[in-house]
């Protein structure tokens, strides 16, 4: 029998599956703010699905609440909780950002990030061998935009660039090493989270020197990594400025923007993920989702693709339009 690993291998090399993959995931509300909590929670999820890959899905603070934000759950229905404190304020606290290390042991301590690590070892050791795991990192500018908040990051980005490139350049290292540490858990590569490779946020430029000239350094880390996904998140993104980033899988809200699933196959190299819209998930029923997922298939012909939706499953989606999802793949 073909395992989970070797399914997702061959997807990503072209060849002929049995099947092609398919992996949803979704946040944890509550449960995230704990790494054995949330270790439970994801697994739980996969035993009750049995995915192709285990896309672990702390809450965005999680590398972030080590600098001194703090956020707070308020029944959001993707799951995601709501800042209520931000730690940058003036252009002059960028370069005030220590680095931080994911081991406790080394000072300045990153004891978040460190239970991070912790949940992807429980994790892991709750894991068949032969499932693919995979640990969500957000790119350095969407970090920045938390830690500041969206609107600010706009104008720190036209009105103090300098300034804020320093604090770029002291997440992106915090970044990097949190990546390293986590290689040691035994996952099998990241989801690197892009927010801001959209025309309605950046110009392509300024995307290139505030979003991708940090995301490199980053992703130096996981070139010895064989199953990293890129999530390029919103609509009228710059899929070609991420095209040629060091992942296999790229995923993005297909069902909402451009490219096309068949589209994006020809201007990446590695497989494609989606097909099922977030709102057929939540408001379509069984049937609509089997066909979305059915229409996807049919246009990617099977090959280099992996089902899945634009982003999160929100934690509203009913089970049997999951479960529909999950037997789709099914021949």
């Amino acid at each position: 029998m073909i395992t989970h690993r070797q399914r997702i291998e061959a997807c990503i090399a072209g060849k002929i599956l049995d099947r092609p993959p398919v992996a949803l995931w979704r946040h944890f509300p509550v449960d995230d703010q704990d790494p054995e909590t949330l270790a439970a929670a994801t697994l739980h999820w996969q035993k009750e699905y049995d995915w192709d890959l285990v896309k672990v899905t702390p809450a965005s603070s999680f590398c972030l609440k080590d600098w001194g934000v703090a956020d707070e759950w308020k029944g959001d229905a993707e799951g995601t909780r709501r800042y209520t404190h931000r730690v940058i304020s003036a252009p002059e606290d960028w370069s005030l950002l220590p680095i931080l290390d994911a081991d406790t042991l080394l000072p300045p301590a990153g004891e978040h990030l460190a239970a991070q690590i912790k949940c992807l070892s429980l994790i892991r050791e709750g894991l068949p061998e032969d499932t693919p795991m995979i640990q969500t990192v957000f790119s350095p500018l969407a970090q920045a935009k938390n830690l500041l908040g969206n609107d600010n990051l706009i104008i720190h980005i036209r009105q103090h660039p300098e300034m804020l490139k320093s604090g770029l350049e002291i997440i992106a290292e915090t970044t990097r090493r949190f990546i390293v540490a986590a290689l040691t858990t035994g996952i099998d590569g990241i989801f690197f989270a892009v927010q801001h490779a959209q025309a309605g946020l950046l110009t392509e430029s300024e995307f290139f020197e505030f979003g991708r000239s940090f995301d490199l350094p980053v992703l130096e880390a996981i070139v010895s990594m064989d199953m990293n996904m890129l999530h390029l998140h919103g609509e009228g993104v710059y899929f070609d400025a991420v095209a040629d980033y060091p992942v296999q899988i790229i995923n993005w809200h297909d069902r909402n923007t451009p490219p096309s699933l068949p589209d994006g196959k020809m201007r990446f190299h590695g497989a494609v993920c989606g097909g099922i819209s977030r709102d057929t998930m939540v408001y379509g029923n069984k049937a609509a989702v089997a066909a979305e997922a059915a229409d996807a298939l049919k246009h990617t012909k099977d090959q280099r693709f992996m089902l899945g939706t634009g982003c999160v499953v929100p934690v509203v989606a009913p089970h049997g339009n999951i479960l529909a999802a999950r037997k789709s793949v099914e021949k």
